[in-house]
């Protein structure tokens, strides 16, 4: 693939990265920091739900925080132009639901497709750029990804019939129809904005996303893609998922010498910066093995 130097136009289809909430299923972790910082093994979460954004071809991301860890966001993120890409920021002043990001991020999104990721997701599989880059194509309509668990009451669930065409979404059910829980990451046309203006808060108190896919599901404008065996999704919101999705990147690194969510490594591998620029990236990270990495992948062309 032919790399280039220079940071191209950006793209139509806009990316939200969200990082607010309060995170209290992790205190005392979230305390003092936002769950989006903490450590996935070698990496902070939220570079994973960022590469996902960057390997679906979005390049220019809102992040959505809170005010008391905007700063902490700016210096580790920074203005993205390190990886070809750029990033503004937007406060959240108070977790009402996943929809709000659409009203906090109208002005950013303007007439454009947008694409929504949690930054507490981890989401890895072979053939995941294929599937980012199927839904980022489609012109019209909403896509979202539905993945089996065993545990699906924690999530919004997804119902499908015997086509396999969605049904029902509903939003942490009691009772739920499915195993399939709809993960972090959602595709929507520019019409997502006015749809998400029209939602009223849940008996959860809440602006539900899962509401927001409903209009397009009752409008026939709703895509569904299944992810498989082979595909791991983690909802990092737990002490417990923070340590299974170390241990899941860890044992990939480890045993494959390839790293997961680098965005370094991305944005080279999309040409959005040259072999130049990741070495300067790499120079002040020489006495860790991410600086080493970064200095082989360019080796190795």
């Amino acid at each position: 693939m032919e790399r280039v130097a220079q940071m191209n136009a950006l793209p139509g289809r806009k990316g939200i990265l969200l990082a607010g909430g309060s995170g209290t299923r992790l205190y005392p972790l979230t305390k003092a920091s936002s769950k989006h910082l903490l450590p996935v093994y070698d990496k902070p979460l939220i570079y994973y739900s960022l590469t996902t954004l960057m390997l679906a071809g979005i390049r220019d991301i809102l992040v959505i925080t809170t005010p008391e860890d905007a700063l902490q966001f700016r210096n580790l993120l920074g203005d993205g132009g390190q990886w070809g890409i750029r990033l503004c920021y937007a406060i959240q002043p108070r977790p009402e639901g996943l929809a709000q990001a659409f009203t906090i991020g109208r002005d950013f999104i303007a007439d454009s497709a947008v694409t929504l990721a949690l930054g507490d997701n981890i989401i890895f599989g072979s053939g995941l750029r294929e599937r980012l880059d199927r839904a980022a194509a489609r012109g019209d309509g909403a896509t979202i990804f539905g993945y089996r668990v065993n545990d699906p009451g924690r999530y919004g669930v997804v119902t499908f019939d015997g086509n396999g065409r969605a049904v029902t979404v509903e939003e942490k059910p009691a009772d739920p129809k499915s195993n399939f829980a709809v993960i972090g990451l959602y595709f929507f046309d520019n019409r997502v904005v006015d749809v998400a203006a029209r939602v009223t808060p849940s008996g959860r108190g809440e602006l539900e996303i899962t509401d927001v896919i409903a209009d397009y599901l009752g409008r026939g404008a709703l895509h569904v893609e299944q992810f498989g065996r082979g595909f791991a999704w983690i909802d990092a919101g737990t002490h417990d998922d923070l340590i299974e999705g170390g241990a899941y990147v860890q044992a990939l690194e480890k045993r494959q010498g390839l790293k997961i969510a680098c965005p370094e490594e991305v944005a080279y591998t999309l040409g959005f910066i040259d072999a130049q620029q990741v070495l300067d990236l790499a120079r002040p990270l020489r006495n860790s093995g991410y600086g080493a990495y970064l200095e082989r992948l360019v080796q190795d062309g």
